[in-house]
């Protein structure tokens, strides 16, 4: 995935925000490229895991859907861990297979962002491709 530093400039700061509970969020664009951030609300408020809001979500697949665009990623954030799905990640991924998993560790300084593809509970890293300008 092609992504803008700035989008991923925006991830890390929504990441520091929510800390300690992890946040979470969508993410649109199109042809293998990162537009846009759409930040949702953690439904579990935890420090150990994220469920998107229901109603976030919804509404941010018809903002994604109105512009013409797909939903390309889901990011969340390990407030404690590294950037890498844990077991409640690749759960959490069975039913969305097609976006890639962006993961903003605070672990890391300065914190880490990594992609992933998870499907059929298996993890392949995948390549992010972080874009000045």
């Amino acid at each position: 995935m092609r992504i803008a530093r700035e989008l991923i400039d925006e991830i890390v700061a929504h990441a520091r925000e929510e800390a300690p509970n992890e946040c979470c969020g969508l993410i649109g664009g199109a042809d293998g490229r990162a537009h846009r951030i759409f930040r949702a609300r953690n439904s579990e408020a935890s420090p150990s895991r994220y469920v998107v809001d229901a109603r976030d979500q919804i509404r941010i697949i018809g903002e994604i859907t109105e512009r013409g665009e797909d939903l390309v990623g889901i990011y969340h954030s390990h407030t404690r861990s590294a950037a890498y799905p844990s077991q409640t990640d690749v759960n959490l991924a069975d039913g969305w297979p097609d976006p890639l998993y962006l993961i903003c560790s605070l672990s890391a300084d300065p914190p880490e962002v990594r992609a992933f593809a998870i499907r059929d509970g298996a993890i392949d890293e995948a390549t992010l491709a972080v874009e000045d300008g």
